[in-house]
């Protein structure tokens, strides 16, 4: 299943010259996050042997930075929208919490202190909120809870959500369902429309910059495989594209903040690694 394979780990030609390779780590490098400046992407890495870590590197892939340094699994960074913090998921207390630290990886804080899974944290656009998975109510829900921790809301019915993404202007959330689609709700929780409709597997949605795309992972063209590619379609769920369409393993799409470039995983070269592209593959 793609979001439960994740969580675990966690039209344009794959040849193109705008498509780079960031990392080069013989172990695992996924979930790209970009700064809101868009000259850092922060990730999660196993680039020191041990359990995934957060690092953080230049947009071109240089001065590669562990963030957490810890025993723990600490892994799916995402900014703040002033560039200051950086929320995550980590076992470090012996249950999945949504932590956020100082962009240097000071200040660390638990923010959900629970004891059932919290995770996938992602940041509104005014920052003063914080949606997250959770398994508190038995089931994965969308919740949402302030930057500091509180006024915690679940804001779902459904089962098995998963990588929720705030849209730029606040006022919806995509995010991936229990049977793998990718819908978009109010941010209160209500008018969920699913976008994909599709039998195979979508999820994983990231909103442009502007508000009129999200990129999502799929196998659509490839439903008899485990391997994914990234695609875009209007914010409507219309006119999806496959900007990838490679064989292997392309995924977890981020885009750049000024949206003419999209971060994303991919196996093509034998294992995880981040890579960028152009945003129209």
């Amino acid at each position: 299943m793609l979001v439960l394979s994740m969580v675990a780990v966690a039209c344009g030609s794959p040849d193109s010259s705008d498509l780079i390779r960031l990392t080069d780590n013989p172990g695992l490098d996924d979930a790209p996050a970009w700064s809101p400046d868009g000259t850092r992407i922060a990730f999660h890495s196993d680039e020191d042997g041990g359990p995934l870590g957060v690092y953080v590197m230049d947009a071109d892939g240089s001065n590669l930075t562990n963030l957490t340094n810890n025993p723990a699994s600490d892994a799916f960074p995402t900014w703040s929208p002033d560039g200051t913090r950086i929320a995550f998921t980590s076992n470090r207390d012996g249950t999945l919490e949504v932590y956020v630290m100082d962009a240097d990886g000071g200040n660390l804080t638990n923010l959900t202190n629970n004891p059932e899974g919290d995770v996938w944290p992602a940041w509104s656009p005014d920052g003063t909120r914080i949606a997250f998975i959770s398994m508190r109510d038995g089931t994965p829900g969308l919740y949402v809870m302030d930057a500091d921790g509180g006024n915690i809301t679940n804001l779902t019915e459904y089962p098995g959500e998963g990588s929720p993404a705030w849209s730029p202007d606040g006022t919806r959330i995509a995010f991936t369902s229990g049977d793998e689609e990718v819908y978009v709700m109010d941010a209160d929780g209500f008018n969920p429309i699913n976008l994909t409709n599709n039998p195979a597997s979508d999820g994983f949605p990231a909103w442009s910059p502007d508000g009129t795309r999200i990129a999502f992972t799929s196998n659509r063209d490839r439903t008899d495989s485990v391997d994914f590619d990234v695609y875009v379609m209007d914010a409507d769920g219309t006119n999806p594209i496959n900007l990838t369409n490679h064989p292997s393993f392309d995924g977890a799409p981020e885009w750049s903040p000024d949206g003419t470039r999209i971060a994303f995983t991919s196996r093509r070269d034998g294992n995880e690694e981040v890579y960028v592209m152009g945003a129209d593959g």
